[in-house]
């Protein structure tokens, strides 16, 4: 076939026409929507994009304080894990993006990297390529830093990090209690010694900017790019020699054969790609089995080594000019005509890391912090699902490289049936994770106790309610138990290696079969100290020099 006619055949829009591309991927978020940009930047290969939520067409996915109404609706998958035992018997509600943009069209826009020594961990499991050093390069591709801190940050990327556009006061009173209590402020973003600093976002002038905006948009023309939204895949097929030849997909009620000429790559996230890698018959044999469903590779560790950064937050009551007042007309018609006013925000405006004294304990590296702390000019509470309560502040630990590791399993064999998420919070056996969440929620409240934070807090707490009559450890006990929750970062269920055991190998392959790769946060062989958009934005652009590797060799 010649080039021309494979860039017909995989031409833009939905439509009606053969599905058929020399890559597919599955998965429109921030590592596909890279990978698919970068990919269809040649004109002699094609690409089809499969996404199984619809385009990111809805005002809150842009409106960047509006992102908790998102959840539970069209745009979310909708998860929730099981009971957790060490958190009060709860189930836990998972948010995770179903559109254009996946999870970076959901998110609270935060643009924290994580440190250098988090990359250098990934080097130590899967080669050098994967290093601090060698991912920097891909970091200066990926991001458009504004007034960039740092040689390693980039400026002339794809993804806008800007700062916040009007940020509350309460930010600023935030970081000069963080100075009170002796902490440093540094700049943002920096790959060793990072203290306290106001959020860099990922916004485009007061309004969220996404993949789906970064990557996407601008390479919608291309014929050679297609993309397809309601496509939800049920499975990836393979041949008689194991070899991926592309993936069946319900589109519009009926279910196609999406053929891929080179490769299928997978960026479903640390959720739906070991979902859909256990329905294509790659898993733990046995399970599979049970559900009916034919081995083709006996992969235990897919849906394995589940991480996830709990957080759990203590919430005083303000004095008010917080994001309480965010929906008032007056802050509507700000966003609208100047992108403006509290809706600009992203909630999350400051955060910082800290070593507690159970990092010493246990090892932890020197210089390096076991708990980030996480300010927020809302009193965030219910998990985000229910209207703000009072005006209030929010001053959150968050457990930066747990112990507990969790899966996720199939309920069945349909691929319309939620997965079984298990994040196991607090499990580890020695309780080390609960000492350090205990250890950070005292630093909290060390915050909130400085004099900056009293001045614009009352004294009273909007969570726990009542925490005003009872002492810091019961409030700290409450806060961990009864209302910790995600910070959305599952990572981990395809993990990454060079050992025999890994779900891929350093170049993304799923082990066990050809032409089947996977690029998203679920490769991650250990969750990094910071948030998980940056480096899955990143493992996109790497994967698209390892395909393009991989058809031009010696390129």
């Amino acid at each position: 076939m010649s080039a021309r006619s494979s860039r017909a055949r995989a031409g833009a829009g939905a439509g009606a026409g053969a599905l058929e591309a020399d890559y597919v991927i599955v998965g429109a978020g921030s590592a596909g929507a890279a990978l698919a940009a970068r990919l269809s930047e040649d004109p002699q290969v094609t690409v089809l994009l499969l996404e199984a939520g619809g385009p990111d067409k809805a005002l809150e996915l842009h409106i960047p304080a509006a992102f908790s109404k998102l959840f539970r609706g069209a745009y979310d998958w909708n998860y929730d894990t099981v009971a957790q035992p060490h958190l009060d018997g709860r189930t836990i509600f998972w948010p995770r993006g179903k559109t254009l943009g996946g999870s970076s069209s959901l998110n609270a826009m935060m643009w924290v990297r994580g440190f250098a020594a988090d990359y250098d961990g990934w080097g130590d499991a899967a080669g050098p390529a994967w290093s601090w050093e060698s991912l920097v390069p891909y970091f200066w591709r990926v991001e458009k830093t504004q007034d960039a801190a740092d040689p390693t940050q980039g400026t002339h990327g794809a993804q806008p990090v800007e700062h916040q556009r009007d940020p509350r006061p309460h930010t600023a009173a935030f970081l000069q209690a963080v100075r009170e209590a002796g902490y440093p402020v540094t700049a943002p973003n920096l790959p060793a010694g990072q203290g306290f600093s106001q959020t860099m976002v990922t916004h485009h002038r007061g309004s969220r900017a996404s993949t789906a905006d970064a990557y996407l948009r601008p390479a919608r023309g291309r014929r050679n790019l297609r993309v397809v939204t309601g496509a939800l895949v049920r499975r990836v097929t393979f041949d008689d020699a194991r070899r991926a030849t592309g993936v069946y997909v319900d589109i519009d009620g009926i279910t196609r054969h999406a053929l891929a000429r080179h490769e299928v790559i997978l960026c479903g996230g640390a959720v739906n790609t070991p979902q859909l890698l256990h329905l294509s018959g790659i898993g733990p044999a046995a399970q599979l089995r049970e559900h009916g469903i034919d081995v083709v590779v006996d992969a235990p560790e897919v849906g394995a080594n589940l991480q996830d950064h709990l957080v759990a937050g203590l919430a005083p009551a303000a004095r008010g000019g917080t994001l309480f007042g965010a929906e008032k007309p007056a802050q509507l018609a700000a966003y609208l005509t100047r992108r403006r006013g509290m809706l600009t925000s992203n909630v999350a405006e400051a955060y910082g890391f800290v070593r507690t004294e159970v990092a010493d304990e246990i090892g932890v590296p020197e210089g390096l912090p076991d708990i980030e702390i996480i300010f927020a000019t809302a009193p965030y509470v219910g998990e985000g699902l229910v209207p703000l309560p009072a005006e209030g502040l929010t001053v959150g630990a968050i457990l930066q490289q747990p112990r507990s590791h969790g899966t996720v399993r199939l309920a069945s064999a349909d691929p319309t049936a939620k997965p079984v998420i298990d994040p196991a919070y607090l499990s580890d056996a020695d309780g080390v994770d609960e000492r350090t969440m205990l250890a950070g929620l005292a630093v909290c409240e060390r915050l909130v106790d400085t004099a900056a934070l009293r001045a614009v807090t009352t004294g009273e707490w909007v969570q726990p309610e009542g925490g005003e009559n009872m002492s810091a450890i019961e409030r700290a006990e409450i806060s961990l138990h009864g209302y910790s929750h995600t910070l959305y970062h599952p990572v981990g269920t395809a993990r990454m290696g060079r050992d025999a055991a890994s779900v891929v190998d350093p170049e993304l392959r799923v082990r066990g079969v050809d032409g089947l790769r996977v690029a998203d946060a679920s490769i991650m062989p250990r969750i990094i100290r910071g948030h998980t958009n940056a480096p899955s934005i990143v493992i996109g652009e790497v994967a698209a020099d390892l395909v393009r590797a991989a058809a031009h060799p010696g390129r």
